[in-house]
Protein backbone atom coordinates (compact mmCIF):
# COMPACT_ATOMS: atom_id res chain seq x y z
CA UNK A 1 0.00 0.00 0.00
CA UNK A 2 1.20 3.56 -0.95
CA UNK A 3 0.69 6.65 1.20
CA UNK A 4 -1.26 9.27 -1.23
CA UNK A 5 1.12 12.48 -0.06
CA UNK A 6 -0.51 14.64 -2.84
CA UNK A 7 -3.23 15.80 -0.57
CA UNK A 8 -0.81 16.26 2.82
CA UNK A 9 1.42 18.57 1.13
CA UNK A 10 0.64 22.49 1.70
CA UNK A 11 -1.08 24.35 -1.08
CA UNK A 12 2.01 26.69 -2.26
CA UNK A 13 4.14 23.34 -2.93
CA UNK A 14 1.61 22.67 -5.85
CA UNK A 15 3.67 25.64 -7.82
CA UNK A 16 7.23 24.01 -6.70
CA UNK A 17 9.42 22.83 -9.43
CA UNK A 18 12.91 21.18 -9.27
CA UNK A 19 15.49 23.61 -8.43
CA UNK A 20 17.20 24.95 -11.05
CA UNK A 21 20.12 25.51 -9.41
CA UNK A 22 20.42 21.92 -7.89
CA UNK A 23 20.12 20.91 -11.42
CA UNK A 24 22.97 22.55 -12.69
CA UNK A 25 25.38 21.28 -10.27
CA UNK A 26 24.66 17.96 -11.32
CA UNK A 27 26.25 18.76 -14.15
CA UNK A 28 29.03 20.14 -12.19
CA UNK A 29 29.75 16.49 -10.82
CA UNK A 30 30.78 15.19 -14.52
CA UNK A 31 34.49 14.86 -15.03
CA UNK A 32 34.49 17.02 -18.94
CA UNK A 33 32.49 20.09 -17.14
CA UNK A 34 34.56 22.78 -15.70
CA UNK A 35 32.10 25.14 -14.19
CA UNK A 36 32.56 29.11 -13.81
CA UNK A 37 29.89 29.09 -11.53
CA UNK A 38 30.10 31.80 -8.71
CA UNK A 39 29.80 30.14 -5.45
CA UNK A 40 32.14 26.78 -6.70
CA UNK A 41 35.99 27.42 -6.26
CA UNK A 42 38.24 25.21 -7.99
CA UNK A 43 38.08 22.37 -4.92
CA UNK A 44 42.06 21.99 -5.84
CA UNK A 45 42.35 25.63 -3.92
CA UNK A 46 40.85 24.68 -0.47
CA UNK A 47 43.03 24.96 2.22
CA UNK A 48 42.50 21.19 3.52
CA UNK A 49 45.75 21.45 6.27
CA UNK A 50 44.46 24.80 7.44
CA UNK A 51 40.75 23.90 8.28
CA UNK A 52 41.84 20.17 9.15
CA UNK A 53 44.48 22.68 12.16
CA UNK A 54 41.52 24.81 13.11
CA UNK A 55 39.45 21.70 13.37
CA UNK A 56 41.74 20.65 15.57
CA UNK A 57 42.35 23.12 17.87
CA UNK A 58 38.87 23.74 18.20
CA UNK A 59 37.76 20.43 19.44
CA UNK A 60 40.83 20.01 21.66
CA UNK A 61 40.07 22.49 23.26
CA UNK A 62 38.31 21.41 26.72
CA UNK A 63 35.41 24.59 26.55
CA UNK A 64 35.36 24.98 22.98
CA UNK A 65 35.43 21.18 21.67
CA UNK A 66 31.92 20.15 22.77
CA UNK A 67 30.17 23.50 22.63
CA UNK A 68 31.24 23.05 18.60
CA UNK A 69 29.48 20.47 18.14
CA UNK A 70 26.32 20.81 20.01
CA UNK A 71 23.25 22.47 19.01
CA UNK A 72 23.84 26.48 19.11
CA UNK A 73 21.20 29.31 19.71
CA UNK A 74 18.64 29.87 16.39
CA UNK A 75 20.38 33.28 16.07
CA UNK A 76 23.84 32.10 15.69
CA UNK A 77 27.34 32.00 17.30
CA UNK A 78 27.13 34.86 19.71
CA UNK A 79 31.10 35.93 19.64
CA UNK A 80 30.73 36.06 15.47
CA UNK A 81 27.41 38.19 16.07
CA UNK A 82 29.18 40.65 17.88
CA UNK A 83 32.12 40.82 15.34
CA UNK A 84 29.98 41.06 12.23
CA UNK A 85 28.14 43.87 14.66
CA UNK A 86 31.51 45.70 15.10
CA UNK A 87 32.34 45.65 11.35
CA UNK A 88 29.10 47.03 9.80
CA UNK A 89 30.03 50.26 11.54
CA UNK A 90 32.76 50.64 8.54
CA UNK A 91 29.44 51.00 6.28
CA UNK A 92 28.06 53.72 8.42
CA UNK A 93 25.50 50.54 10.24
CA UNK A 94 25.02 50.62 13.86
CA UNK A 95 24.07 46.91 14.31
CA UNK A 96 23.94 45.50 17.62
CA UNK A 97 24.55 41.24 17.84
CA UNK A 98 21.15 41.18 18.41
CA UNK A 99 20.29 42.52 14.98
CA UNK A 100 22.32 39.95 13.12
CA UNK A 101 21.27 36.55 12.08
CA UNK A 102 23.45 33.91 10.89
CA UNK A 103 22.11 31.96 8.56
CA UNK A 104 23.42 28.68 6.65
CA UNK A 105 23.87 30.39 3.58
CA UNK A 106 22.13 32.51 1.13
CA UNK A 107 19.13 30.50 0.41
CA UNK A 108 18.18 30.26 3.75
CA UNK A 109 18.59 34.28 4.48
CA UNK A 110 16.37 34.87 1.14
CA UNK A 111 13.88 31.89 2.47
CA UNK A 112 13.67 33.29 5.61
CA UNK A 113 13.18 37.19 4.13
CA UNK A 114 10.46 36.02 1.62
CA UNK A 115 8.88 34.34 4.58
CA UNK A 116 8.47 37.40 6.63
CA UNK A 117 7.99 39.97 3.75
CA UNK A 118 5.92 38.60 1.32
CA UNK A 119 2.41 37.56 1.08
CA UNK A 120 1.19 35.35 -2.08
CA UNK A 121 0.31 37.97 -5.23
CA UNK A 122 3.02 41.04 -3.94
CA UNK A 123 4.96 42.44 -6.66
CA UNK A 124 9.03 42.33 -5.98
CA UNK A 125 10.90 44.98 -8.08
CA UNK A 126 13.89 42.82 -9.76
CA UNK A 127 16.77 43.38 -12.09
CA UNK A 128 16.96 41.09 -15.37
CA UNK A 129 18.93 39.23 -15.15
CA UNK A 130 18.62 38.53 -11.30
CA UNK A 131 19.71 35.40 -8.94
CA UNK A 132 17.94 32.52 -10.11
CA UNK A 133 17.95 31.36 -6.08
CA UNK A 134 15.92 34.55 -5.08
CA UNK A 135 13.54 34.49 -7.93
CA UNK A 136 12.90 30.63 -6.42
CA UNK A 137 12.74 31.57 -2.93
CA UNK A 138 10.17 34.44 -3.80
CA UNK A 139 8.63 32.29 -5.99
CA UNK A 140 7.63 29.56 -3.38
CA UNK A 141 5.56 32.20 -1.46
CA UNK A 142 3.43 33.13 -4.48
CA UNK A 143 5.58 36.70 -5.66
CA UNK A 144 5.11 38.17 -8.99
CA UNK A 145 7.69 40.04 -10.21
CA UNK A 146 8.34 43.29 -11.87
CA UNK A 147 11.89 43.61 -13.89
CA UNK A 148 14.43 46.29 -15.04
CA UNK A 149 16.71 45.37 -17.62
CA UNK A 150 20.36 45.84 -16.86
CA UNK A 151 23.27 46.42 -18.95
CA UNK A 152 27.02 46.62 -18.73
CA UNK A 153 26.93 49.09 -16.14
CA UNK A 154 24.28 47.55 -14.16
CA UNK A 155 20.31 48.78 -13.27
CA UNK A 156 19.21 50.97 -16.44
CA UNK A 157 17.47 53.66 -13.93
CA UNK A 158 16.17 55.17 -16.77
CA UNK A 159 14.03 52.40 -16.95
CA UNK A 160 13.09 52.12 -13.36
CA UNK A 161 10.17 55.04 -12.70
CA UNK A 162 8.33 53.23 -15.27
CA UNK A 163 8.49 49.76 -13.47
CA UNK A 164 7.75 51.73 -10.44
CA UNK A 165 4.45 52.91 -11.39
CA UNK A 166 3.50 49.15 -12.30
CA UNK A 167 3.43 48.69 -8.86
CA UNK A 168 5.44 46.54 -7.09
CA UNK A 169 4.36 46.38 -3.62
CA UNK A 170 7.22 44.46 -2.17
CA UNK A 171 11.19 45.26 -2.17
CA UNK A 172 13.21 45.07 -4.57
CA UNK A 173 15.92 42.14 -5.12
CA UNK A 174 19.00 42.97 -7.37
CA UNK A 175 21.72 40.79 -9.18
CA UNK A 176 23.95 40.07 -6.10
Amino acid sequence: MTTPWEHRYAHRTKAVTSSTIRELLKLTERAEVISFAGGLPAPEIFPLKEFGAACQRVLQDVKLGPAALQYGTTEGYLPLREMIARHTDRYGIDAKPENVLITSGSQQALDLIAKLLINRGDCVLVEAPTYLGALQAFSVYGADYVSVPTDVNGLRTEELEGALRTGPTRFASWHW
